[in-house]
């Protein structure tokens, strides 16, 4: 394995950070309370990756199996317990827990503890998932042709 090829060619580097205050208000919050930060974009980072900080209160919530053609997924949890089904078992996590789901993996994840949970949630490359995190509450006004269309074009096929 050897490094990608070179995407910055400048001779003196830049200032082009980006900086997000740990109070910053969060980018979605779901009806059923759960609050989505857009820590990183695909957009913003060029397609490499998005990242997001998903806070689940304590209602049941999360997708059932599922699997993606085109990006992989990791899962960090960073407090309380999730669980994350790995294509074989729902394994209950712990903070410091990492799960890595390569493209075609089935996975999901659902906090069932009755207890707040946070995670980051990692996708390479960066695909523009902030339109699917929208678009799933809007599924009960959409048709099952208006529901598979949504599913194949945000790269969602449940198993």
């Amino acid at each position: 394995m050897t490094y990608p090829d070179p995407l910055y060619f400048g001779d003196n580097g830049e200032a082009s950070a980006t900086y997000r205050p740990a109070g910053t208000a969060p980018d979605l919050v779901h009806a059923n309370g759960t609050r989505v930060h857009y820590l990183s974009t695909g957009a913003s980072t060029g397609g490499l990756f998005g990242l997001y900080h998903w806070v689940m209160g304590p209602v049941p919530s999360g997708p059932g199996p599922h699997f993606h053609r085109s990006l992989s997924e990791s899962f960090y949890i960073l407090s309380g317990s999730i669980r994350i089904y790995d294509g074989d078992d729902w394994i209950d996590t712990a903070p410091g827990d990492w799960i890595h789901v390569p493209p075609g993996g089935v996975h999901g994840f659902r906090n069932e503890s009755g207890a707040p949970a946070e995670m980051l949630i990692h996708f390479s490359p960066g695909a523009p998932r902030e339109g699917y995190f929208e678009g799933v509450a809007h599924l009960g006004e959409m048709s099952e042709e208006e529901k598979a269309e949504f599913f194949l074009r945000h790269d969602n096929y449940w198993v």
